[in-house]
């Protein structure tokens, strides 16, 4: 093997034909032969660019409406065989098989397909057969193949073969074939990802598949791109990068100003977005070590972050705040009086771009604010859990009265909105809200006892309306009550479930206190 091979013979096989003509018109002034198929040929030869047909090449025809051209012999020969392996040289000589030294290729628009038709036979078309058999023969033998599956690679390829008198060096090749594998894992991927999507909604009852029909696969593939990497993870000792599977959500929010998102930027503005996606009305969380320090519902933005901002300035600093609505001149103004690492808005006006673009190192993100559908992904030693985001919109008829006790529709609303922020909230956990503001929350404590009482506790800084409890889990004693009652909680709610059910609402019962059981919990770990 050299470390530089010459490109004699090019095949090119492309469904996306931006800049194809520029790049064979150069290929083409180097000496090099074109071979091509199809439409692309036709486009090249409409060009005058000299080209020959693959059916020409292979002395064989196109047939089953373009299923059958490239997967024959004097292809695969041309592109697997070992140039200096006598063997190899041999049977290519004996069978009249050429060399192939470069393939330029894209494969059927697959996932463009999908994206836009839900046609199976459209679809299954777009399956592409001959292409990716090139791709890997090629890639395979990158020690004297070149092979291109990216438009964005033309430039590079142009410029490799003028610096290097028309050919390719054994690091270009390896490089490109590594990126032409990625492509193929990608376009592999996406075609599995399809056929596990039909073959739940076949195996589902109705329009919605079955928890099991969805997770009880034998196989799972899990497919995201390179969007950022990152300077390190939740350390500096720990690497990390950034991956997307959509272009939605944290993801894809387009960032306005500031510094690079870190690790934990990320992690925090998606538990950020995720709080306030539980509201329509007007809603500021802001987030820290991703717990809501603070959350608060207004007649306006202004007003939502203010009072989510008193609920605890002390830990908000340095924290995170995801807002679910337009930021403005008055909103900024205040905003900008706090030092936060990243906002988080659907929308942003002029005045206030300007006023926050003061403050060059925070980070301003304007996100579509959209519930997803994604499964949530968690690594543990050697594998990975899924399951379905907790998107349970919690509502009245939710709410089952259990005490003797009970409250107004009004002060209902103040329960859902604590359990929509308990939800959001690192078990076990508790939130307590007055005038649907959070103020105390208990998070990630190892007994549900400790929680209670930090948050609880914490409240005691807030004297105006009445209190009202939500823990994410059932409370195992009636301990928890006794706690919620020294600090006047009006009315809790709390998921069913334990065996001691009847004493924790006996002692609701005792102290006064209106409780509620739901039928789901939210733990989040």
């Amino acid at each position: 093997m050299q470390n530089f091979q010459k490109i004699s013979r090019c095949l090119i096989s492309v469904s996306d034909k931006t800049n194809i003509v520029e790049l064979a018109k150069f290929l083409a002034s180097q000496g090099v032969e074109l071979i091509s198929t199809g439409g692309t040929r036709k486009l090249l030869a409409d060009q005058k660019i000299p080209v020959k047909d693959i059916s020409d090449f292979t002395g064989f025809p196109e047939m089953m409406d373009g299923r059958v051209k490239t997967l024959h012999p004097k292809v695969h020969g041309g592109l697997l065989a070992v140039l200096d392996n006598a063997e190899h040289v041999a049977a290519a000589k004996e069978h009249k098989i050429e060399s192939i030294d470069l393939l330029v290729i894209n494969l059927y628009p697959f996932v463009e397909t999908v994206a836009k038709t839900s046609d199976e036979e459209e679809i299954i078309e777009n399956i592409d057969i001959g292409g990716p058999a090139m791709v890997r023969s090629a890639s395979k033998n990158f020690a004297y193949k070149t092979v291109i599956t990216s438009v964005d690679q033309y430039e590079n390829l142009i410029a490799e073969m003028r610096n290097n008198s028309g050919a390719t060096s054994f690091e270009f090749r390896k490089n490109a074939a590594a990126q032409a594998f990625r492509n193929i894992a990608d376009y592999d991927v996406a075609i599995s990802n399809w056929f596990n999507d039909y073959v739940t909604l076949s195996l589902s009852k109705g329009d919605q598949p079955s928890m099991q029909s969805c997770f009880d696969k034998l196989s799972m593939t899990v497919h995201g791109t390179l969007k950022q990497s990152l300077r390190y993870g939740e350390n500096s000792h720990q690497k990390a990068a950034l991956y997307a599977t959509t272009d939605s959500g944290i993801v894809g929010a387009k960032q306005l100003q500031g510094k690079e998102l870190s690790y934990n930027n990320l992690n925090d503005s998606d538990a950020a977005y995720n709080l306030v996606l539980e509201f329509e009305k007007p809603a500021c969380a802001i987030i820290k070590h991703a717990n809501p320090c603070g959350t608060a519902i207004g007649e306006n933005l202004l007003e939502a972050y203010t009072r989510a901002l008193s609920s605890d300035s002390k830990s908000a600093f340095g924290g995170i705040v995801a807002l679910n609505g337009k930021i403005d001149e008055a909103l900024a103004t205040e905003l900008a009086k706090m030092f936060f690492e990243v906002i988080i808005a659907k929308e942003i006006s002029e005045e206030a771009k300007l006023i926050l673009a003061a403050k060059k190192n925070l980070r301003v993100l304007l996100a579509d604010f959209k519930k997803s559908t994604q499964t949530q992904i968690k690594s543990v030693s050697g594998g990975f859990l899924i399951q379905d985001l907790d998107q349970k919109t919690i509502s009245k008829s939710d709410l089952k009265l259990v005490s003797k006790k009970s409250v107004s529709d009004a002060e209902i609303e103040q329960l859902i909105f604590a359990m929509s922020v308990c939800k959001h909230v690192k078990s076990n956990a508790i939130t307590v809200v007055q005038n649907f503001q959070t103020t105390g929350v208990g998070a990630g404590q190892m007994n549900r006892v400790d929680a209670c009482e930090i948050a609880c506790k914490k409240s005691l800084e807030f004297k105006e309306g009445e209190k009202f409890l939500a823990s994410d889990a059932f409370f195992p004693f009636a301990d928890n009550i006794e706690i919620a009652a020294s600090y006047n909680i009006k009315a809790i709610v709390a998921p069913g479930g334990s065996m001691r059910d009847e004493e924790v609402i006996a002692k609701a019962d005792e102290k006064g206190i209106a409780l509620y059981f739901t039928e789901t919990r939210h733990f989040k770990h």
